[in-house]
């Protein structure tokens, strides 16, 4: 059964299917691919395969396009900063989780610490 999911999750609709589907000329796919926006993987024959995530990003470029009046450049600037921003969401997740451990180990190191202090108090080191 895993086998099948696997194979599932790397399946991907042809040019047609999508162009059928979001209502597009398959040149506009071609397009997007072409400019950057869209880098749908391959298949052995050379067939252009759009995955799930492809397709996810596909809406959010015909959203700025449709709806929003967004030229290609301006998608491409858009799209660059959103892959950003996910990638410093993520390091920042990272961080956090780093700190979150860095804390907890620290404030089992110092059980004699009252804990309904308001300020932490740590070791005092006298000279």
């Amino acid at each position: 059964m895993a086998v099948k999911a696997r194979k599932r999750a790397k399946a991907g609709y042809m040019i047609s299917a999508v162009a059928e589907i979001y209502k597009l000329h398959p040149q506009t796919l071609r397009l997007y691919e072409r400019v950057g926006l869209l880098k749908p993987s391959r298949s052995q024959g050379n067939t252009r395969l759009y995955t799930d995530s492809d397709l996810e990003r596909l809406d959010v470029i015909l959203n700025l396009a449709r709806d929003m009046g967004v030229n290609l450049a301006g998608i491409e600037i858009i799209l660059n900063m959103r892959d950003k921003m996910i990638e410093m969401e993520r390091q920042m997740g990272e961080f956090a989780q780093v700190v979150q451990q860095e804390l907890s180990r620290l404030a089992s190191t110092q059980e004699n610490v009252p804990k309904h202090a308001i300020v932490k108090a740590g070791p005092r080191i006298l000279r």
